[in-house]
């Protein structure tokens, strides 16, 4: 996925004083050498003919920045210095506690310095910031309106490829039937390309929220054409852009990607037709366990931090587990390797679960905290445990 480098950063310049090419220098923090850009296309209009120098600040050292190739030759993206983009006008701290209190976050619009380009070795590099400092050279030639919109399409066009090698999407052979049973391996596969498939919607939801035409941008990039038709239709049926598409959320019929009916995998307290909650008992301690261990554990722990894994891993498993086993009563009955796929994936969440519980025993003091820790991994094992036997059952 893109590499966002802007906190590294501590100075930089983009020449685009010759017409279709982008060249620049930019210095991170705790790296003597700069990153080279040499790079195909121009940036938009306001930046386009001149020479751009930017100075971070506060720049802070990341360790992964420092990875980058320092040759960043490739195709130009985005780059502008007049991005709008919404700032909250409160600190980090009142911001979340806004978001937990389900308040709106007072912001301003402000422009924002955006530089995007798609290195040959490291693909999409982003830099956005509205703190750095800027200074902008007089324009040694002029782009006109139609050169820019020329541009802004290139600039698409070089995102949806981008996407493209981030999905990479199964293409099904010609002698492939279409209701043939797939095994767990190719299951796996499946899962794979959707989790490829989120990841690469979330960064351009992320680029794009707030276009106007974000619609059409995200559908153009995520290679949806089919929704690019829907909503050339709509604006052919109803004279101009629509805000809703014609399609109905809340159709209680919708299928999953996967078949079957999916309206029903998170409604726990809903009552089958026997009388009983239609949930798996796995599902269930799975559930009940990641509950405890939010309770449990520091609810503001960092990313990448033993309490914040341990929840998150936990919380997958739960959420898988609902989607794989429960339902049943309802009609649905996933194929057998689709299980298999999501069980197995639940088997390496756990393991990862356990390992950062155990990091959270190592530096624990605490007697009490300490032998509730002990109690959360215990329950992990009996949880993997019941998968491994139930993943024994299915494939026998």
């Amino acid at each position: 996925m893109a590499w966002r480098i802007d906190d590294a950063v501590t100075s930089g310049e983009i020449d685009n004083t010759v017409e279709g090419i982008t060249t620049g220098r930019i210095w991170l923090a705790g790296s003597d050498a700069p990153l080279e850009l040499s790079l195909d296309g121009d940036c938009w209009r306001d930046l386009a003919g001149t020479r751009l120098r930017f100075e971070n600040p506060n720049p802070r050292e990341l360790p992964d920045a420092l990875t980058l190739d320092r040759d960043q030759s490739g195709v130009i993206g985005d780059m502008t210095a007049s991005r709008r983009v919404r700032n909250p006008i409160v600190d980090e701290a009142e911001t979340q506690r806004l978001l937990e209190n389900q308040q709106p976050v007072p912001f301003e619009w402000r422009n924002t310095l955006y530089l995007e380009w798609f290195s040959h070795h490291n693909g999409r590099v982003v830099i956005e910031s509205s703190a750095f400092s800027l200074q902008i050279s007089p324009h040694q030639w002029q782009m006109d309106e139609d050169a820019e919109l020329a541009q802004k399409l290139a600039n698409l066009q070089a995102m949806r490829d981008f996407m493209s090698l981030v999905i990479r999407r199964r293409e099904p052979s010609a002698d492939e039937a279409p209701d043939k049973e797939m095994d767990e391996y190719e299951w796996e596969e499946r899962l794979k390309e959707s989790d490829r498939l989120t990841d690469a919607y979330q960064e351009v939801l992320e680029k794009y929220m707030d276009d106007p035409e974000s619609e059409r941008k995200e559908a153009f990039v995520m290679g949806w054409d089919g929704l690019l038709d829907a909503l050339a239709e709509s604006e052919e049926d109803f004279g101009g852009p629509m805000d809703e598409l014609p399609f109905d959320d809340e159709d209680d019929g919708a299928e999953s990607d996967f078949g079957g009916d999916d309206s029903d995998f998170w409604d726990d307290d809903e009552d089958s037709e026997h009388g009983e909650t239609d949930e798996h008992p796995l599902h269930a301690r799975a559930r009940e366990l990641a509950l405890r261990t939010m309770d449990l554990v520091e609810r503001e722990a960092e990313p990448g931090s033993p309490a914040y894994r341990l929840v998150s891993n936990l919380l997958e498993v739960s959420g898988k587990l609902a989607g794989a086993l429960n339902g049943r009563s309802s009609g649905y009955e996933p194929e057998t390797g689709y299980v298999l796929a999501v069980l197995k994936r639940c088997l390496n969440w756990l393991n990862e679960a356990v390992g950062a519980c155990q990091e959270l025993m190592a530096a624990e003091d605490d007697p009490d905290q300490l032998a509730a820790l002990n109690h959360l991994r215990s329950s992990a094992f009996e949880i993997r445990d019941g998968i491994t036997e139930l993943r024994r059952e299915l494939k026998s």
